[in-house]
């Protein structure tokens, strides 16, 4: 096999308006482009309703701090008070298991020293991607999170986003201290 017949085997195809062509310079995409955004809910241990007051209008401002210190932007975070939703974006070289162990490490050991009591957040938590054209639905969906607490409990919306982000999951572990 000639040098030609082999530089034409490794030419790519693409396509174009009228036809496909062979792409005979190769083209490297210099940067990462993504959009990542999560909806992310999780509880206070054992459902507690501690997040009142002042320590809820310190929390939110405390845990967006968080979120920028992981290279993120928090779109918006609010909760009632036995949990929280947050609406970020996270650049692709941060782990979204890892932004939330440290999103809640942080934040349940501020909580503690700062307003002396025994707080931490529960073990898990859910985690919904949401497309750039949702973004508003969810983040009215989370401006209204007293409303929506009017008709249901957490354990019930938290079901909720499972099934209509068709998320599988077994009630007997969902809620295991119980």
């Amino acid at each position: 096999m000639g040098k030609t017949e082999r530089g034409n085997r490794r030419r790519r195809w693409h396509n174009t308006a009228s036809s496909f062509e062979p792409r005979t310079t190769r083209q490297n995409m210099s940067h990462t482009y993504s959009t990542l955004i999560f909806h992310v809910v999780f509880s206070t241990k054992g459902h507690a309703p501690v997040i009142v007051g002042r320590f809820r209008q310190e929390l939110y401002p405390y845990m967006a701090a968080l979120i920028r210190e992981q290279k993120g932007r928090p779109l918006i975070i609010n909760g009632v008070d036995d949990h929280v939703h947050i609406l970020m974006e996270l650049p692709p070289s941060v782990c979204l298991s890892t932004a939330m162990r440290f999103i809640k490490a942080n934040s349940s050991r501020w909580a503690s020293e700062k307003f002396h009591i025994a707080f931490s957040w529960q073990t898990g938590f859910g985690a919904f991607s949401v497309s750039r054209s949702g973004v508003e639905a969810v983040s009215s969906y989370i401006r209204d999170q007293e409303t929506h607490h009017k008709k249901f409990d957490f354990k019930r919306e938290f079901e909720m986003l499972l099934d209509k982000n068709g998320v599988e999951y077994d009630t007997r572990y969902l809620w295991p201290d119980e």
